[in-house]
């Protein structure tokens, strides 16, 4: 008997949580506090050094934090460092042209054009993307601010502010790091506990919530743990035995999780459930204490009465569990080598130039409509465009209706501290403690699901910009008003030139990301039970889960866009089906007929073409019963692009 697949696994329409489902978003999961925490800080302290030098845009200062951190100290580091570097480069390049700029509008036009485009293309086509927009925003703005100013001296002072901008907030970030940012090893280990613990929550009690968070944390794969290890080797913070120990244990957990969710429906044994509950749970407790388990031995659990596919999972179990920690065994080779600067297609697919060009035409026009009005308190309307840029409609639609709640709330809280609060501060110490109180309910929220972590950036955004104007505090709501103004008309424009002028559907890779899980799980079926399996296993779940969300955005489309429900269904049925045969898989001996099977089909999905019929060899009913599904699924789902006359090829 197959798991079922997630209620997650689905692309139904999300509609706005209820009450209750909205408590559930905000409720406290692991690291949450630590990270909302540490990044309230860095905002809030990087506004306490701007005040203090009377740096001016005092706002996008403290805004900068939210594009450093990350949830370990080194890479919150490395990535702070980096975009210093690139701000650096990019700034001084401005300072090269700023001279031949002034007094011509046109040509700085050009340029901010030109410096937009660019920097837009390699958020779209490159490594960039996490700092890009940020990076061509402050670029751009300092280019802004040149228009403004008679003489070089005045635009070299300008210049100064705007690396500030980014300096100040990344120095900041570091020494917060470097003083209580979390080890990557600390993180490693307590993700590793937290999946052994869930895993023996559902053996315990067996109930829905335990079920639904194991196979959450099935969804989220292991990448994060491993890329955590990887830079705990690099600091040099640890031994290499344990480093290569840990490295072991992420790979068997995430067959332990298959493993237990494959036999929590055929394991009725309650003392074998406990038994199995009590190992994991002390091993759990292992690596909470910052160490980590070896020679783990798990009870004898000999049962005449337990199924095939039971007895064989349990086998597994047992066999992956000793080995847990082996630092002796070699680490396989890394099946998806690191890909370079560029993404594979980055000159050849023009949808990388389209989004340069839609987002740099949305900035732009924004600049020239509030020159035009000569309004320029709306000016976040251009500022507000190199934040929210995506690349794909659904991104936009569904994270439009978050930025705008964001940004209400946000205005809300800064129109009641302009008539309540900060009436009665006096000094800089009153400011940074609103600044912290009104900063760490925002990054709660940024620090949750996606689902809602968008509205907590705009929050911090509209605050900051109504709260912070110029220099410092202000009192004066025309201002506050019209930058909220700002930030809404900035949302609308990009929301309309993004789904009106060449709309990406998220469905354009959803087809090849269905195809990659078929040619993983064939990797896994030639050879279940090796510790390369393992690390597909792992690549196949966080795959699973990026393309669950693709398809759930799918639901925000316009229908002009978006695929026809039929299609949607049937990209369903194959990821579930996908889902339901990774635990079957692991407990069969290696079948290299059976990988050639899955292949095949991958390449089905991924040429859109049916294949002749293929003969599975003799399989047990609970293997061949899901091959069986996930070969209707990708009929199916090929047929749907065919001609009607075309015949479809059964699997026999």
């Amino acid at each position: 008997m197959a798991a079922p697949a997630p209620e997650s696994l689905t692309a139904r329409p999300m509609p706005m949580p209820s009450a209750r489902a909205l408590l559930a978003l905000l409720r406290p999961t692991p690291g949450r506090l630590e990270f909302a925490f540490r990044l309230t800080l860095v905002c809030t302290l990087s506004v306490a050094v701007a005040e203090w030098f009377h740096t001016p845009e005092v706002a996008l200062t403290a805004y900068v934090g939210f594009f450093l951190l990350r949830a370990d100290r080194t890479t919150s580091i490395v990535m702070g460092m980096g975009m210093l570097v690139m701000a650096s480069l990019l700034i001084g390049l401005v300072a090269l042209i700023a001279n031949g700029l002034i007094g011509r509008p046109a040509a700085l036009l050009a340029s901010m054009t030109l410096i937009a485009f660019g920097l837009f293309f390699l958020t779209s086509a490159s490594k960039l993307a996490p700092v890009g927009g940020i990076l061509a925003l402050i670029t751009t703005y300092a280019l802004s601010l040149i228009g403004m100013l008679p003489v070089g001296e005045l635009a070299t002072r300008a210049l100064l502010y705007a690396w500030l901008m980014v300096a100040i907030p990344v120095g900041v970030s570091t020494v917060v790091n470097l003083l209580i940012g979390p080890a990557p090893r600390r993180l490693a280990q307590s993700a590793l506990a937290r999946r052994l613990w869930a895993a023996a929550g559902v053996l315990r009690s067996g109930d829905d919530e335990s079920r639904s968070e194991l196979r959450q944390l099935r969804m989220e794969g292991t990448g994060d743990i491993q890329s955590w290890l990887r830079l705990a080797s690099l600091e040099h913070t640890s031994p290499a035995k344990t480093i290569n120990a840990l490295g072991h244990a992420n790979e068997a957990t995430a067959r332990v999780l298959v493993l237990v969710d494959t036999l929590d429906p055929v394991l009725p044994d309650e003392n074998a459930r406990s038994a199995i509950a009590n190992t994991l749970e002390e091993m759990a407790r292992i690596l909470d204490r910052g160490a980590y388990p070896v020679e783990v031995q798990l009870p004898a659990l000999a049962d005449a009465s337990l199924s095939e596919q039971a007895g064989r999972a349990l086998m597994a179990l047992r066999h992956a569990l000793t080995g847990f920690t082996d630092a002796n065994e070699p680490a396989p080779p890394n099946p998806d080598p690191p890909s370079g600067f560029f993404a594979a297609d980055a000159f050849r697919n023009p949808t990388h130039v389209r989004f340069a060009i839609k987002a740099t035409g949305a900035a732009m026009f924004c600049y020239l409509f509030y020159h035009a009005l000569g309004w320029n308190d709306i000016h976040t309307a251009f500022i507000t465009c190199f934040i929210v840029a995506l690349s794909t409609t659904g991104e936009t639609v569904q994270k439009l209706s978050l930025r705008m709640t964001g940004c209400l709330v946000g205005a809300a809280i800064s129109l009641a501290a302009l008539l309540w609060v900060l009436p009665a501060i006096e000094g800089l110490a009153g400011l940074l403690a609103l600044i912290f109180v009104v900063t760490l309910g925002a990054t709660w929220v940024a620090a949750g699901s996606s689902r809602i972590s968008y509205a907590g950036f705009q929050i911090a955004f509209a605050f900051y910009l109504c709260v912070l104007q110029g220099n410092g505090p202000s009192y004066d709501f025309g201002v506050a008003r019209d930058r909220v103004i700002g930030i809404l008309i900035g949302n609308a424009v990009m929301y309309l030139v993004f789904t009106r002028l060449w709309p990406v559907s998220v469905a354009s890779r959803i087809d090849s990301a269905l195809a990659l899980l078929l040619s993983r799980l064939a990797r896994i079926a030639e050879a279940p039970g090796s510790r390369l399996a393992s690390v597909q296993l792992a690549s196949l779940e966080s795959g699973q889960s990026a393309a669950a969300a693709d398809l759930a955005l799918l639901a925000y489309e316009p229908a002009s866009v978006r695929p026809s429900p039929q299609w949607i269904a049937q990209r369903e049925q194959t990821l579930h089906t996908t889902y339901a045969l990774a635990g079957p898989l692991i407990l069969q001996p290696g079948n290299p007929k059976l990988a050639g099977v899955l292949n095949t089909w991958a390449r089905q999905l991924e040429t859109a073409v049916p294949t002749p019929a293929v003969q599975l060899p003799a399989l047990p009913s609970w293997l061949r019963q899901p091959l069986l599904a996930v070969s209707d699924a990708v009929q199916k789902q090929t047929d749907a692009t065919l001609p009607p006359t075309e015949a479809p090829h059964a699997v026999r």
